[in-house]
C-alpha cells in the first residue's frame, strides 16, 4: 500500500496560521465577558444621556429653591422663571424689548460686516492699504470696545446712534481681522492666473478674492455675532427705556431674579439662533468641504 502525502497548506491557511495580527482581537474576545453585549444593548444614544444631565441640574436647582437653600433675592427657581417669563409674554413686555434688541442688533451687523469687510479688502490686496489700515485697526482692536464708550456718549449722546455704534465697532474687528488673513492666504497663482487670462480688478476680486477669502468671512461672522449680542448688555444699560437689556436693570433694581434670568435665556437663545444662521450659510457656501 502506498502511503499518501498529506496535502500542502494553502497560502490562505499559511497566512493565517503565521500572521500574529489576529492574536490581540482574539485576546480581546476571550477575555470580554457575555454581559458587555446586553449592556452596550441598554446604553442610552449620547444625546439622551446629555439632555438627562441638563434635566438633572434643573431638578437639582427646582429641589433647592423650593426647601429654602437658594432665596427668591439670590436666585429663583425654575419654575419661578418659567411663570415669569409667561408674564412677560403674555402682556407683551418681552416681544416689544425684544423687538427693540432686534433691531439693535440688525443695525449693529448691518454697518459693522461691510465695514469690516471693505477694509479687509483694502488691506489684503495692496501693500499701501495694508500700511495705511492694518497697523491703525490692529492698535485699536486691543484697545477694550467697552472703554470707548464714554467717548461715544461725549460724541453722539446717550440715544440709539451710540448703542448702535458700541456695536458696530465690536462687530467690524473680528470680521476684519479674520477676512484679511483669508485674503493674505490665497495662492499668489490664482492672482496670477486671474491677470493672465485677462479679468479686471474687481472680476478678480470677485470670481478669485472674494471665493477664496469666504471660509476666513465667516469665521468672523460667527465671531462677530457673539460680540454684537454680549456688547447689545452694554449697550442697552446707557439711558435705555426699553430693549432686554433695560428689562434685567429695572428687574436689578427691585430685585427680581426670575425676570433677570428670564432675559438671560433670552439672550442665549438669540445667539444660539444667529451661530445656527451663521452655520447654515457655511454648509450652502462651503459645500466643497468635507
Amino acid at each position: 500500500m502506498t502511503d499518501t502525502l498529506p496535502a500542502p497548506p494553502s497560502p490562505a491557511a499559511a497566512t493565517v496560521a503565521t500572521d500574529p495580527a489576529p492574536a490581540p482581537v482574539l485576546t480581546r474576545l476571550a477575555t470580554r465577558r457575555p454581559g458587555d453585549a446586553r449592556r452596550r444593548a441598554r446604553r442610552l444614544p449620547r444625546s439622551v444621556e446629555r439632555l438627562a444631565g441638563v434635566a438633572a441640574l434643573f431638578v437639582v436647582w427646582e429641589v433647592a429653591a423650593r426647601v429654602g437653600w437658594l432665596p427668591p433675592d439670590v436666585l429663583a427657581g425654575p419654575s419661578t422663571v418659567l411663570t415669569a417669563g409667561w408674564d412677560l409674554a403674555r402682556d407683551g413686555t418681552l416681544a416689544e424689548a425684544l423687538s427693540t434688541s432686534l433691531r439693535r442688533v440688525a443695525w449693529g451687523l448691518g454697518l459693522g460686516i461691510p465695514i469690516g469687510t471693505l477694509l479687509a479688502l483694502a488691506a489684503g490686496l495692496s501693500r499701501l492699504g495694508d500700511d495705511l489700515v492694518d497697523a491703525n485697526l490692529q492698535m485699536l482692536r486691543f484697545v477694550p470696545i467697552i472703554g470707548l464708550q464714554p467717548l461715544l456718549i461725549v460724541w453722539l449722546g446717550v440715544g440709539e446712534t451710540t448703542k448702535v455704534s458700541l456695536i458696530v465697532l465690536g462687530v467690524a474687528f473680528p470680521v476684519y481681522v479674520n477676512t484679511s488673513s483669508a485674503i493674505r492666504a490665497i495662492d499668489p497663482r490664482f492672482l496670477e492666473l486671474a491677470e493672465v487670462v485677462g479679468l479686471g480688478p474687481w472680476a478678480r476680486i470677485r470670481r478669485v478674492v472674494l471665493p477664496g477669502s469666504r471660509a476666513g468671512f465667516l469665521v468672523g461672522l460667527r465671531l462677530a455675532t457673539g460680540v454684537a449680542w454680549l456688547l447689545l448688555v452694554f449697550a442697552e444699560q446707557i439711558n435705555a427705556s426699553s430693549g432686554i437689556g433695560y428689562l434685567m436693570v429695572r428687574a436689578q433694581t427691585f430685585f427680581q431674579t426670575d425676570v433677570i434670568v428670564v432675559c438671560l435665556v433670552t439672550y442665549a437663545v438669540l445667539g444660539l439662533l444667529s451661530d445656527g444662521v451663521v452655520r447654515a450659510l457655511e454648509r450652502r457656501w462651503l459645500r466643497w468641504r468635507p
